[in-house]
């Protein structure tokens, strides 16, 4: 079936069936989930979906950009409206304690790192009330862009006490798997998640538009004495990530 058999109106029009523009947006859509419209095809021209449609152009435009706020449809100056790429999504468990590394080696993803801050600094105030230090300590701290198959998916920034983690250049990839290796692996951590929409230089890094949707995660890592062992903050992009937890009946 072609684009325009698939928006004759006849086929999905109805007056009880809420704004036009809202069946509009609907209708493009299933000919985006039946692959009528693939990955990266252009969307008709506003003139040419309306008259395919009997729709006035003013109600054309509003399902476009409907669309385009959904993330649907991408629109690029002076070349039209396009359906978005399809970005493979990760499902993340919030009831298991693990690094980036090795949940992206569980999905049979090959994980990188982009280095964007690694050593011993003066810590920030809320890296001291997190981390319990006391006055004149310092705070390891590491920072990266953390990509999987090539594809940038969060931003990590996570500070330790200097005695837990001496030496930030050790990390190489894995922060855990150094930790393990001296005995000072988190069993235990508090996480709390937060929507964001995403600014200038963390849109850049993660490759999106700004203000497009992201995740921030704060995480409060505890060792097996209790002790706070890490403080991590990660912004991750929305468009790629769905975060899971198993919920059940309190007795």
């Amino acid at each position: 079936m072609s684009i325009a058999d698939f928006l004759d109106p006849g086929r999905w029009l109805s007056s009880a069936a809420g704004p036009r523009y809202l069946q509009l947006r609907r209708r493009i859509e299933a000919a985006i989930a039946e692959g009528l419209l693939p990955p990266n095809a252009p969307l008709p021209p506003e003139r040419e979906l309306a008259a395919m449609t009997g729709l006035s152009r003013v109600t054309v435009r509003k399902a476009t950009q409907a669309l385009v706020e959904d993330g649907l449809i991408t629109q690029r100056q002076g070349s039209g409206s396009f359906v978005a790429p399809r970005n493979a999504r990760v499902e993340q468990s919030l009831s298991r304690l693990t690094s980036f590394t090795e949940d992206m080696a569980r999905r049979g993803y090959r994980s990188e790192s982009k280095w964007l801050e690694r050593g011993v600094f003066l810590p920030a105030p809320e890296e001291v009330v997190a981390l319990a230090l006391g006055p004149g300590d310092s705070v390891s701290r590491i920072a990266r862009l953390r990509l999987a198959g090539g594809k940038p998916m969060a931003i990590e920034r996570a500070a330790l006490p200097v005695d837990i983690l001496p030496n930030p250049t050790e990390v190489a990839t894995s922060l855990y798997d150094v930790l393990e290796r001296d005995g000072r692996r988190p069993v235990r951590a508090i996480q709390k998640l937060s929507a964001v929409n995403l600014g200038d230089a963390d849109a850049a890094l993660l490759g999106v538009d700004p203000g497009a949707a992201g995740l921030r995660i704060e995480r409060t890592s505890y060792l097996p004495d209790g002790r706070v062992v890490e403080f991590t903050r990660s912004i991750y992009r929305g468009d790629s990530y769905d975060f899971v937890a198993e919920l059940r009946l309190s007795p």
